[in-house]
């Protein structure tokens, strides 16, 4: 399985974004796909989360402004951002998980990143 992230840019405050995140590879043992960003000098830190039943899960800094989305074949994540905060500025990733046909987890897959900047 293999995540290449895109959609990252330069944009100025209060504008939006629509990152992508595609998936190649089998999904079979992919249950929940998510989005996590790494600003300079801090740790990566969880955005949003979707499972395969469609729960979902957002950060308490970014709910309300950011979306995260997905096809049902967990081909491609979506994450939607809106009213780009400064603070918003970091690379963003996307991570899913990897269950075995026995019920353990393996190592996550991670994209490459996709960089957000944001001007004030």
């Amino acid at each position: 399985v293999q995540l290449q992230a895109s959609g990252g840019g330069l944009v100025q405050e209060g504008g939006s974004l629509r990152l992508s995140c595609a998936v190649s590879g089998s999904t079979f043992s992919i249950h929940n796909m998510g989005w996590y960003r790494q600003a300079p000098g801090k740790q990566r830190e969880l955005v949003a989360t979707i499972a395969s039943d469609g729960s979902i899960y957002y950060a308490d800094s970014v709910a309300g402004r950011f979306t995260i989305s997905r096809d049902n074949a967990w081909k491609t994540v979506y994450l939607q951002i809106h009213n780009l905060k400064s603070e918003d500025t970091a690379v963003y990733y996307c991570n899913a998980d990897n269950w075995t046909a026995w019920g353990t987890r393996g190592s996550d897959y991670w994209g490459q990143g996709t960089q957000v900047t944001v001007s004030s």
